[in-house]
């Protein structure tokens, strides 16, 4: 599969991806290897991994636990003193072998140990495979607010090995599936048509659709790699997705939602939203809301959850002088950022989603 060539890094496909991933090491001369992992993809995906990995390097396994609640400061801090304990220095590899909570927190690691060292991803999840692990974004959150801390840092390479998805549960792949939605509906209608009917999707050709989803987020990003302008696009059902998630994970009566769940609920919600504010029809919304309703069952709301949701709104870091901001479609395939609505309306989306 061919090669998406980012703004300083290769994205690579499959066994190509571990070809050049020993031309890199070689050439870079590193001084060790450090792998990260979770307690998942340490069962799963570690030794297929290693069995492409040919080098003499010294290789160290850093394992955590797995789960969004690891993606803290006080990881990274385990981190840094084992990559110091193990004789971590400026010529040192991380490898992040996993999700997006290994990606996005061992980006931030790498980023940050010694003024920062290089790092390489290997996404294991769909949802990391076209989302977490492209587009240099790294970092950690702070209690239960999502990607408080972090920094823009892009990796010497991203290797795509769609194999490791033979082992993630379906709610995960259906994770994975939402932000595959939305690149979609930002960007590109003929690629979201072809999820309007799953019974009609030819799950062989799957590679071709992880790239083509890939694609479309690295084309927005190669335009505005630091977020100051097209690529809040990538924001779309975000801004409500990640005020529902975190109110999930630190409400102990909520079942805790998977980052996708959260966002194919805001995508329902800010479509709701756009076509009130006369962006999108009735006829695209309903599309919208029919399709990603039928791959991702209702998340249940009470009246007394909207006004908490509502106050996680002021904390999302896309804000702007205290005005939360909003990437909204302009029709099935366009984007219009920089969009603004008034908590009536964002109740009244609410109502509607429960409809």
């Amino acid at each position: 599969m061919q090669a998406i060539q980012a703004y300083d890094y290769s994205i690579l496909f499959n066994e190509m991806g571990y070809e050049k991933l020993n031309i890199l090491i070689e050439e870079n001369q590193y001084s060790n290897i450090f792998v990260l992992v979770d307690s998942n993809t340490n069962e799963h995906c570690l030794m297929r991994f290693l069995s492409f990995l040919a080098t003499d390097k010294t290789i160290e396994i850093i394992e955590i636990e797995a789960g969004e609640s690891e993606k803290n400061i006080s990881t990274c801090v385990e981190i840094w003193t084992i990559l110091t304990e193990l004789g971590g220095d400026r010529k040192t590899v991380l490898v992040n072998l996993g999700g997006g909570v290994i990606t996005d927190l061992g980006g931030f690691a790498a980023s940050t140990f010694k003024r920062g060292i290089d790092f390489i991803n290997i996404p294991t999840t769909l949802l990391a495979m076209v989302d977490a692990s492209i587009g240099g974004k790294n970092g950690v959150d702070l209690g239960n607010l999502k990607n408080q801390i972090g920094v823009i840092k892009n990796p010497k390479m991203v290797l795509i090995d769609s194999e490791y998805l033979s082992t993630l549960p379906q709610n995960e792949m259906r994770s994975g599936l939402a932000e595959m939605l939305k690149h979609g509906l930002i960007a590109d209608q003929m690629y979201w048509s072809q999820f309007k009917d799953l019974t009609q999707l030819d799950f062989a050709d799957f590679d071709a659709l992880i790239h083509r989803s890939i694609e479309i987020k690295n084309e927005i990003v190669m335009q505005d790699p630091t977020e100051n302008g097209i690529r809040k696009a990538l924001n779309f059902g975000h801004t409500l997705g990640h005020a529902i998630e975190s109110y999930f994970i630190d409400n102990e009566d909520k079942k805790t939602l998977l980052h996708g769940e959260a966002i194919a609920v805001g995508m329902i919600l800010e479509s709701y939203i756009s076509w009130q504010k006369r962006l999108l029809s009735e006829t695209e919304y309903s599309e919208i809301k029919n399709t990603i309703k039928a791959v991702f069952d209702p998340v249940p709301f009470e009246e007394n959850d909207l006004s908490p949701i509502l106050d996680l709104l002021i904390h999302d870091k896309k804000n702007e002088y205290g005005k939360i901001q909003f990437a909204l479609l302009d029709g099935i395939g366009k984007i219009k950022i920089n969009q603004t609505a008034d908590n009536e309306l964002i109740i009244k989306s609410f109502t509607d989603y429960k409809t």
